[in-house]
């Protein structure tokens, strides 16, 4: 359900403890005590489930699964800070990987600068930043996914963070990239190859993705309202940085 194991719930439920004390409030009938609390938020955010499906799992109305939802997951973002990698000694002088991903919401009204032309789906921008192995680095602030990724990487602070690293991102951005077709032309067979082996190397980032959005709410298509999603992403960033922490 959380895609923690026991051992890792069990700790992630202390560190919560140790900030905000002991939890426990009735509703109808019902007690959810901390520890079953925090399962929850990971459960809602692991597999992206609608509230009534959480509240019918847990046994609670839809609204303690709302108090909830709004009332531990910063905190537990903030408790797993410690095990989030500084991307600088993390990557230990090598070239650093970086590619976006859309990750979909609903097609909110009161928005118009979150559909992508390039996916045809409403979403938030996410840039990713990888070793060359493939360990994933940082996931950078979520940046509305009508930007393309060239905007999306100074927008998103990751230009900030790797300043004066070797990265591998995109064309037009002053980074390490492959060479552009010329309009009407074609590469050398020079430049062809050395574009083919780029490209072949960010693919490791492309796994990275795809391991990260096994957290179904990044994954699938979120549904809480849009000024909540920024916390989202960090929490979810804490807890996939958790789940594979070697100290655990």
């Amino acid at each position: 359900m959380t895609g923690l194991g026991d051992a890792q719930l069990d700790e992630l439920v202390a560190r919560v403890h140790d900030r905000i004390g002991g939890y426990r409030s009735g509703g109808r009938g019902y007690c959810l005590g901390l520890y079953r609390s925090v399962a929850l938020v990971v459960f809602l955010l692991r597999e992206n489930p609608t509230q009534q499906v959480a509240a019918a799992v847990f046994g609670v109305s839809q609204s303690t699964v709302s108090r909830r939802w709004d009332a531990l997951r910063e905190i537990i973002a903030m408790v797993l800070d410690d095990v989030l990698p500084d991307p600088a000694e993390a990557a230990r002088d090598c070239t650093v990987l970086v590619d976006g991903t859309l990750a979909r919401t609903w097609d909110w009204r009161c928005r118009d600068d979150l559909y992508s032309g390039k996916h045809r789906d409403t979403g938030f921008n996410l840039q990713i930043a990888t070793t060359m192995g493939g360990r994933l680095l940082a996931v950078a602030t979520p940046v509305p996914g009508a930007r393309h990724d060239a905007h999306a990487w100074p927008a998103s602070g990751l230009a900030t963070i790797l300043h004066g690293m070797h990265v591998l991102g995109y064309l037009g951005t002053g980074v390490l990239t492959g060479t552009r077709t010329p309009a009407g032309g074609e590469l050398s067979p020079d430049r062809a190859e050395t574009n083919k082996a780029l490209s072949g190397i960010r693919a490791v980032v492309e796994h990275a993705i795809s391991h990260l959005k096994n957290w179904k709410i990044l994954g699938g298509r979120c549904r809480a309202p849009l000024h909540k999603y920024e916390s989202i992403v960090r929490a979810v960033t804490a807890l996939h940085f958790y789940k594979f922490s070697e100290s655990l």
